[in-house]
């Protein structure tokens, strides 16, 4: 079903509202996540899952020994979320735009940078 011409109005307001005033969150550089620290990070999980699993089997005999080896599993489980969420250190995420002219950027260029720029020409002719 086709908008009306009201509604049509106000997303095309929404729309230039939202591009005008949220540059500065898109452009904003943001620390990249490490996919080795996301590796470490899970194996850590898993080996934490594996020993809270441990520890609550062995605690029904041992006792202390079992609820010691659960709550250590447990500490390494938070500490591979942790490490594995944790930013490299220098490292940004993405550049900010560049403000060339399209005909100086290089040409064939990831999938994003081409939707980018067939976004912001059909926002020219507005």
């Amino acid at each position: 079903m086709p908008l009306s011409e009201q509604e049509q109005r106000l997303l095309d307001e929404m729309e230039r509202h939202l591009m005008s005033n949220d540059t500065d969150v898109v452009t904003a550089p943001s620390r990249a996540l490490s996919y080795r620290n996301i590796v470490l990070g899970s194996i850590l999980v898993l080996a934490g899952l594996g020993a809270l699993v441990v520890g609550v089997s062995i605690g029904f005999n041992t006792g202390v020994l079992g609820i010691t080896i659960g709550v250590l599993g447990f500490l390494l489980m938070v500490g591979g979320v942790i490490f594995a969420v944790t930013p490299m250190r220098g490292a940004v995420a993405s550049a900010p735009r560049s403000t060339k002219p399209r005909a100086a950027r290089a040409s064939g260029g990831s999938f994003m940078d081409r939707m980018n720029d067939r976004w912001d020409r059909r926002n020219e002719g507005r």
